[in-house]
């Protein structure tokens, strides 16, 4: 099982074992990882999931689709170049060690 690293912007870490198919926003919300609101459940509407995904590991991901890239522009906190909605990164085993960072909110 991939293991996904979230880190809250108040530093907390968590390393979580995430089943391959599940997305990293589940392996957040039943979890309870401090960061991940995910107010609309994963079907990209409110853009609470939102993370950073770690630049050492970005690699690890597809590319962003085009309404997930638009969603991206209605987070509270800053957009970067590594923005994404956890609800749309669906776990694969060659997403093994990545890492997500919450922003400071989510509201």
């Amino acid at each position: 099982m991939p293991k996904i690293t979230y880190v809250s912007s108040s530093g907390n870490e968590r390393s979580i074992d995430v089943p391959v198919g599940t997305s990293v926003m589940r392996g957040a919300v039943f979890n309870d990882v401090e960061g991940v609101v995910a107010q609309c459940g994963g079907n990209m509407q409110c853009a609470t999931c939102h993370v950073y995904v770690d630049e050492t590991t970005l690699d690890k991901l597809e590319p962003r689709q085009p309404g997930e890239d638009e969603m991206l522009d209605f987070t509270a906190c800053t957009r970067r170049p590594n923005s994404r909605l956890s609800c749309q990164l669906k776990v694969t085993e060659a997403m093994d060690g990545l890492i997500v960072h919450t922003p400071e909110r989510q509201d």
